[in-house]
């Protein structure tokens, strides 16, 4: 079949002159003549740490694509460091998904493979290889290895939240703290927890969008250079078989990820990031899809932050094809991935190595777990909660408001010894949707206040319109849609307003009359966030962003474009 760019290649006029001869630059006589050309969207970059390795697993991809009859083309785009990127790499993930979209596009480029891995990576690179419709292959960049501080192996993240709070409670000293530093990041690879990182790559598979065996292997892994190689000589094939995203990605491969995401205890982000793949696709999926479809799934995963164990440990123990052995029969056996096949062809003689660190459903650590999805005059759009890393006896609770207007007001204010709090109060903290941020960033898990650390408390109900890394845990309500800023009833809430979480019963009030709710004004912190920026990126972002509850793209990137480009560039 011909390939998309011959429209740049072949011929002999001067268009087809010109494109040749700036591309030549060493390339073999044959470069142009009906050989699928390859781009490596590679997010490496030194200020995205995670990604850091990537060009030496481009060089893999490189290679494999070469063997299969291909040219490979290295395409640098956006990348996002989650703990370097101010105010939220949240802000930009639809950035880097409409750049990397319209680099595609624009380019003679006849299939792709995504090379990600740090949280917003993956789902930007699905979102735009989703919008461009271009036959692409994921390949995750890997966690990175077990750190140890004083023979205490360390959570990547997980543990920065854990010790700070210790730290905070004075039961951990601060130069002990600091010391743990050189010791958190090991090697190569993001957060060695069940993150977003780690559970987007393990999704990314479970949608089939990976090489069949390697979301999961370790970043410093060999057999990671292994799967690059495989994964670019998959991508010819992919162009050769015209296996593109709008052919591969159906329903039932977002009812496999859902079930993957509750086997696994992951990262609530995924939901966010899921719903705006599937948005992209034109695929119907809904916040209550989560719940419908999670909420029966076993976790099987004992991994933190709802567990003990790491991904290296995971991946001993069998990896995600093990996991998904264990649920296979809730899952869509039609579900097809890269390879053609569907996903349950490729769980034949999976086996538990590690029973410890992956369960069978007869041990499982929680039979049911998933993402609860919540509703009331709280978030009558929804509103979830991730069970497996919240404390049981929390999950039907009631208890008076304490609110913050914004995540400075909550610095300024968390620790006052005269902060009218108590074990049994709620949290509330508002102002840091989407819009209102802007950019939803992850301080869902609110700090504790000091002198309830100090009394021993660790965990209580906190209630937010943001998000909450996927390395956090405690009895978080979160992604609270709509959102305080867009004119959601978190706006309303004022202090000393009673909070009724039921989970069990998919609940999230406050106990107020609707009459008087409605009545009630915004706050006017919450009025003056609807203020938008006047330029750049932030004011197209605020002005078309849509809530948690549809995925949080902008309303104008909805859908697929396709590949075509009408007009020649001479």
């Amino acid at each position: 079949m011909p390939l998309r760019s011959d429209a740049w290649y072949a011929g002999r006029d001067r268009n087809a002159y010109i494109h040749r001869a700036w591309m030549r630059r060493g390339a073999p006589e044959d470069a142009f003549a009906g050989r699928p050309q390859i781009a490596i969207a590679n997010t490496a970059s030194d200020l995205t740490p995670c990604n850091s390795h990537l060009n030496e697993v481009a060089d893999s991809v490189r290679q494999g694509v070469w063997a299969a009859g291909g040219v490979p083309l290295n395409l640098p785009v956006v990348s996002l460091g989650e703990t370097n990127v101010r105010p939220t790499a949240m802000l930009w993930r639809n950035m880097a998904a409409m750049a990397t979209e319209e680099l595609l596009r624009a380019n003679p480029v006849d299939g792709v493979v995504l090379l990600g891995g740090c949280d917003k990576t993956i789902p930007a690179l699905l979102m735009a290889a989703a919008s461009v419709d271009l036959p692409a292959v994921v390949l995750p960049g890997g966690p990175m290895l077990t750190g140890t501080f004083r023979g205490t192996p360390l959570g990547c993240g997980t543990d920065v939240w854990r010790l700070s709070e210790e730290v905070r409670a004075g039961t951990l000293a601060d130069e002990d703290f600091l010391r743990s530093e050189s010791s958190m990041i090991r090697s190569r690879g993001h957060c060695n927890t069940m993150g977003t990182a780690s559970t987007m790559g393990l999704l990314a598979e479970a949608l089939g969008t990976t090489l069949p065996g390697t979301a999961g292997i370790p970043a410093a892994d060999s057999r990671l250079l292994a799967a690059a190689h495989e994964s670019g000589r998959l991508a010819v094939e992919l162009v050769r078989e015209d296996r593109r995203p709008s052919l591969l990605l159906s329903a039932g491969s977002f009812h496999n990820a859902i079930v993957a995401l509750a086997a696994l205890g992951g990262s609530t982000n995924a939901v966010v990031h899921l719903l705006a793949i599937a948005g992209r696709l034109g695929v119907p999926l809904s916040l209550d899809d989560f719940d419908r479809v999670g909420s029966n799934v076993p976790l099987l995963v004992d991994l933190q932050p709802a567990g003990r164990f790491l991904m290296e440990d995971l991946h001993r123990a069998g990896g995600l094809h093990a996991v998904l052995g264990e649920v296979r029969d809730l899952l869509d056996p039609d579900a097809l991935t890269v390879t053609g096949r569907p996903l349950v062809d490729h769980l034949a003689g999976t086996e538990i190595w590690d029973p410890e660190v992956i369960r069978t459903r007869g041990t499982a650590l929680q039979p049911h777990a998933g993402i609860a999805v919540l509703r009331g005059n709280l978030a009558p759009h929804g509103a979830i909660i991730k069970p497996a890393a919240a404390s049981g006896h929390l999950l039907a609770h009631r208890g008076r408001a304490v609110v913050f207007d914004s995540v400075e007001d909550l610095h300024a204010r968390i620790d006052d010894p005269g902060l009218d709090v108590d074990a049994d109060s709620v949290l509330v903290l508002r102002g840091c949707g989407p819009k209102g941020y802007p950019g939803m960033p992850e301080v869902a898990n609110l700090p504790l206040p000091r002198k309830l650390l100090r009394a021993g408390v660790r965990d209580m109900v906190r209630v937010c319109d943001g998000r909450m890394s996927g390395t956090a845990y405690g009895t978080v309500v979160l992604h609270v849609a709509p959102e305080a800023a867009a004119g959601g009833p978190l706006a309303k809430v004022r202090t000393g307003d009673l909070v009724v979480l039921d989970v069990a019963a998919r609940r999230i009030d406050v106990d107020v009359s609707d009459d008087e709710l409605a009545a009630r004004e915004p706050a006017p912190a919450m009025t003056a966030a609807l203020a938008a920026p006047t330029r750049g990126w932030e004011q197209l972002y605020v002005r078309t962003v849509t809530g948690a509850d549809t995925g949080a793209d902008l309303d104008f990137l909805v859908g697929a474009s396709g590949h075509a480009v009408a007009r020649e560039s001479h």
